[in-house]
Formats: structure tokens, C-alpha cells, sequence
């Protein structure tokens, strides 16, 4: 009898070498209109390795998770889980929704704003929660901006993500992603699609949260979920790399960028 982890992460090899590859079931015409013009560019300038898409739940909502080092990670992810039968709804700064052209495509396609810093910051976790209830895929970026880690480590993760994985209880699927860097650089301007550049997706098992779920959602509860699922991003970024992260997550907030060492009990803070 064949093994369904092989059979799987055969397909989705299949996947990958194709561009022709069906609409996922839960794209409306507006999203399947923009992968019809982002997919072949995206072909045209990278070279994929995607691994662990066996991972993702064939059936009801979910959170993926990925570490953040470009602008162009929200493009490359989303790639990667459209073409493995998913839509992801990204959870997206409110101020992209406002740029012309953009933002249309943005509402058009379902995607979530983050309102950050206001009184509306709370529409973004609803919105979320609605969307992962009715069996969405919730793409989100822990860190939630670029790493400030010098060698592109992720950093701590913001709590945001704990909140939500801990409100609804659907799987939490970490993700780390490598190589979009060499096609725009961190803050950086200057867009270097060629030659194709080799870009690394690798999913994992989901984490482990359900001894959580019933703690009262607290600091100390938020912040030990949000460093399970940063760790386990770090561990799968670790994989692709073949190098060690630091031992010590970067923390923006403290003077030399430093927190709690990674497996610190309840990890670094995150809010």
C-alpha cells in the first residue's frame, strides 16, 4: 500500500513543475483573474523548491504561518499555497488598501487590513476569525514587519497571531521561506528578477497548542504560543539554510536587539 505522506508531497512536486495547475475551490473570479497574471511571472523569475505541502489540512480553516524578510514574501507565499489548492486571505497593512490600483485588488481578492495603533485594530482579529470559521486560509507574517535580525533570522513574533490561533483552535501550519530576499532586499528598491532566482518554501507539521486552550489568555499565555510558532518556523528556516539561528531571538524593543534566549521558558516577549 503506498505511503499518503509520499503520495502527497509527490503531487505536490507535480504541482510546482506545472503551470497549469486547477483554481483552488474557494477562489472567486477576482483572485483567480490575478493569478492568471502573477503566476507565470512568478515562473518566469524564480526557480521553486517547495516542500511539506502534505501539511496543510485538506478541509477547514487555518492559520500559515511564515518568517518575513522582503516585500515580496506576501506574493511567493500566497504562490505557494494557491498552487497547493488553498487561498489565502493575508492579513495585510490597512495602508496597502488604500493605494490605488492596490487596494482594489486587495478587497477584490479578500484580503484582511491591519489596523494598527487605532481604534479599529480589533476589525482585523474579527475579520480573521470569520474568515478561519468559515474554513478560510489565514496567511500571517508572526513578526509582523521585517526582521530587523541582521542575517535575516525571524525575530520575535507579535502576539497577534497567538490570539487568533487560540480564539478559533484550528491548526496553526508553520512555514519558512528562503530566497525571496535575492530578488528584492530587505527596505531594499532595486528589483532583480533575473536570472531566475531559487526560491524555498518548506511547511510543517502543525504546532502543538492545545495544552492552551484552556489557560486564561494572558501575557504569559500569548506569549508562550506565539514562541512555539516562532520556533517552529525558525527550526524549518534552519532546515533550508543549513546553519544554526542564534540562540537568542532579536528583539527590536530592547537596546542591543536581544530577549530571551529561544527555549527560555514561555519564550521572549512578543506584544
Amino acid at each position: 500500500m503506498a505511503d499518503p505522506w509520499t503520495a502527497a508531497a509527490a503531487e505536490a512536486a507535480r504541482r510546482v513543475a506545472s503551470l497549469t495547475v486547477p483554481a483552488p475551490q474557494r477562489s472567486n473570479r477576482a483572485y483567480r483573474n490575478v493569478a492568471r497574471v502573477v503566476r507565470p511571472f512568478l515562473f518566469a523569475i524564480t526557480r521553486r523548491e517547495w516542500r511539506g505541502a502534505e501539511h496543510l489540512p485538506a478541509e477547514g480553516g487555518f492559520i500559515a504561518a511564515s518568517n518575513h524578510m522582503t516585500e515580496l514574501d506576501p506574493l511567493t507565499f500566497a504562490h505557494f499555497l494557491y498552487d497547493n489548492g488553498h487561498v489565502p486571505k493575508i492579513l495585510a497593512k490597512s495602508t496597502l488598501f488604500t493605494v490605488p490600483v492596490l487596494g482594489a485588488v486587495l478587497r477584490a481578492t479578500g484580503q484582511i487590513p491591519v489596523f494598527r495603533n487605532t481604534t479599529d485594530a480589533g476589525k482585523s482579529l474579527q475579520a480573521a476569525v470569520e474568515a478561519l470559521r468559515s474554513g478560510e486560509c489565514v496567511a500571517v507574517f508572526p513578526e509582523g514587519t521585517l526582521t530587523r535580525e541582521p542575517d535575516l533570522w525571524p525575530m520575535v513574533g507579535k502576539t497577534g497571531i497567538a490570539r487568533l490561533a487560540l480564539t478559533t483552535r484550528v491548526p496553526v501550519i508553520p512555514a519558512a521561506q528562503w530566497g525571496p530576499q535575492h530578488l528584492l532586499g530587505r527596505y531594499a528598491k532595486l528589483f532583480k528578477p533575473f536570472p531566475p532566482k531559487k526560491v524555498t518554501v518548506v511547511a510543517g507539521p502543525a504546532v502543538d497548542l492545545t495544552d492552551l486552550y484552556d489557560r486564561p489568555m494572558n501575557t504569559a499565555t500569548l506569549r508562550e504560543a506565539t514562541e512555539r510558532v516562532m520556533a517552529a518556523i525558525t527550526a524549518l528556516l534552519e532546515e533550508i539554510r543549513g546553519e544554526r539561528a542564534p540562540a537568542v531571538r532579536f528583539d527590536v524593543r530592547h537596546p542591543n536587539g536581544t530577549a530571551a534566549p529561544r527555549d527560555a521558558p514561555g519564550g521572549a516577549p512578543s506584544e
